[in-house]
């Protein structure tokens, strides 16, 4: 086999055999997904941790952003390219089959925020404390999922000879615009996004952990700079999608990101947040370096049937005191 190329995958789809002659697919498009979700979560569980939120709550963010996530990821999809489910050849059922591949990424972040604002208001935690957290955990779980266009062979840019060019069958070229099918390898704009989340993650880590941001800043900067690479990779590809005025549909959307987000740094203002007991019960928060924080109070949390105290550190951070733990 010539590896001069990314090769295409041999498989994408492994079968369980089950009684009765049935089996259960598990699709590698479906496991980057879940990847990429628990990469993202165990990033925002450490970093609201060390904030003072509760412990695990992440896991009830994950209730309902991700099925939010995944029905506006794909609300966006069938929205921006309808012609392959309601045009003249399409097949309107296939807007259900998501194991397909099509999962818009401002769709997933506009519908995930809406469930993350709920489990916010249920959990009486500032949804600007998430959003900060979820700037470093969503690049890095995007990241960790973007193999599954891969997989799909999907996501494609214009033919290269480059060593990272990635083949794509014969089966999978009928997106791809007549005067470039049949080339060896095409650009792997799915791998160009996943490097950039990469990078975006520990940029935003770093510039985060020097700058101490709140009040949402540091989740303006990933859209930020999440909007600049996707324009960028977006002018690679050449797969069919709706342009309007010589841009697709993506690469307005990103500078309408970009545009947003400048906009919201240059009027939003605001430090770093921890949570500590609030006078009436429950948590408040306060600014990372008050007094309050300085303090090093203690944030006592349920924990299945017990209690597990958090102590808020000078540098306004929540570490869990596990010989605290009471039953």
């Amino acid at each position: 086999m010539d590896y001069a190329f990314i090769p295409s995958p041999a498989q994408s789809v492994w079968e369980i055999p089950l009684p009765f002659g049935l089996a259960v697919p598990i699709r590698a498009y479906a496991l980057c997904i879940v990847a990429g979700i628990v990469a993202a979560c165990w990033v925002v569980e450490a970093l609201l941790r060390r904030r003072g939120a509760p412990r695990f709550f992440v896991l009830d963010l994950a209730v309902w952003a991700v099925p939010f996530g995944i029905v506006g990821g794909r609300l966006y999809h069938v929205v921006t390219s309808p012609d392959a489910y309601f045009g003249a050849d399409g097949e309107p059922l296939k807007a259900f089959a998501v194991w397909e591949g099509g999962l818009g990424v401002p769709g997933a972040i506009v519908l995930g925020g809406v469930g993350v604002w709920i489990a916010c208001r249920r959990g009486q935690v500032p949804f600007s404390m998430v959003a900060d957290a979820a700037a470093i955990g969503l690049p890095l779980g995007q990241a960790v999922a973007r193999p599954c266009n891969w997989f799909n062979q999907e996501l494609y840019g214009l033919p290269t000879n480059a060593p990272w060019g990635v083949e794509i069958d014969a089966a999978h070229q009928r997106d791809i615009p007549p005067e470039f099918r049949g080339a060896e390898a095409y650009e792997p704009a799915f791998l160009y996004e996943s490097l950039w989340n990469f990078g975006l993650a520990a940029v935003i880590w770093r510039l985060d952990k020097r700058f101490k941001f709140g009040a949402g800043r540091a989740f303006a900067i990933y859209v930020l700079g999440y909007g600049v690479g996707r324009f960028w990779i977006e002018g690679r590809r050449i797969d069919v999608a709706h342009d309007f005025l010589g841009l697709r549909v993506n690469e307005w959307l990103s500078l309408v990101m970009i545009v947003g987000a400048i906009v919201y740094l240059l009027r939003v203002k605001g430090k770093r947040g921890v949570l500590v007991p609030g006078e009436a019960g429950g948590l408040r928060m306060v600014d990372w370096d008050s007094a309050d924080a300085r303090a090093g109070k203690l944030v006592e949390v349920e924990v299945g049937s017990g209690t597990v105290e958090s102590e808020v550190s000078d540098e306004g951070s929540a570490e869990p005191d596990e010989s605290k733990a009471s039953s």
